[in-house]
């Protein structure tokens, strides 16, 4: 299979090879369909790629290997595997949650294919270490992925209204809920432990592309604390705050998103 079926690849917008290119990265537990709502804004101007990563949505879970995706370089390789199979050079690359970390892992394989990154709700590390706060203590982490392990379903149940966090707009956590629940749980039990004992915040110095960072107010997973540290982290790094409340404004506020990374782009 070639690495674009393997991935489920959409590709929409300009048909012209020397329009700029835009990719969108869902995050844990999701697919592309999370971009549905923020894509449409750039399909005048970019030749627009979503994707699925291996074991969400409608990639080839037959290719989910255990030892390759133990750690988020086994997903960045697939971003720059991609992004040569399409042959795209200076994509801006849109990453939401742990996708803004493998597009910094990715952009540092492959030199050229990225231009710019976005980040939308990124944290390179979501366990309290000394002086850095991620917003977790092991031991809550810990507790998260127990959880997971033993009831994916509950899990899912509990945890998609606390992370979407619009309560007026329930539809949005069910629609997350959803989402997680056809994950296949292996899969997502071995993602999510990849994703919440990351510690990438030794990658952020090396990013040498111009970099936007999304942060949501309220935000339960990564909050600001953990925005502003990645705005340090990332020489000349634009930080914006968004009203969208929760950790996906993809799906609660698609206009304010599209609107922020439409003027980055």
């Amino acid at each position: 299979m070639n690495v674009e079926k393997r991935h489920n690849v959409r590709l929409t917008g300009r048909d012209d090879p020397s329009a700029p290119a835009i990719v969108f990265a869902h995050g844990f537990g999701c697919d592309q369909a999370m971009w549905r709502y923020v894509t449409p804004r750039f399909e005048d101007r970019f030749r627009v790629v979503t994707f699925d990563h291996v074991g969400h949505g409608g990639s080839d879970h037959s290719a989910f290997d255990p030892e390759r995706y133990g750690s988020l370089d086994g997903y960045a390789a697939d971003v720059a595997e991609l992004l040569e199979a399409m042959d795209l050079r200076d994509a801006v690359f849109v990453g939401h949650s742990v996708s803004s970390m493998i597009g910094v892992l990715a952009a540092r394989r492959a030199p050229g294919r990225i231009g710019k990154l976005v980040m939308v709700g990124p944290s390179p590390r979501y366990i309290d270490d000394a002086d850095y706060r991620g917003g977790f203590s092991e031991a809550e982490i810990e507790e998260l992925l127990v959880s997971l392990d033993s009831n994916h379903m509950g899990w899912s149940a509990a945890m998609a209204p606390v992370i979407m966090a619009n309560p007026d707009r329930p539809e949005l956590g069910e629609e997350l809920r959803n989402s997680f629940c056809r994950t296949d749980p292996e899969i997502a039990k071995s993602f999510a432990r990849v994703t919440f004992t990351s510690d990438n915040r030794a990658d952020l110095a090396d990013v040498s592309v111009p970099t936007l960072i999304l942060q949501c107010s309220d935000d339960a997973i990564a909050g600001e604390a953990v925005g502003r540290y990645v705005h340090e982290a990332i020489p000349g790094s634009r930080f914006v705050k968004l009203r969208a409340t929760g950790h996906c404004p993809n799906l609660s506020a698609p206009a304010e998103t599209a609107d922020a990374i439409a003027a980055f782009a």
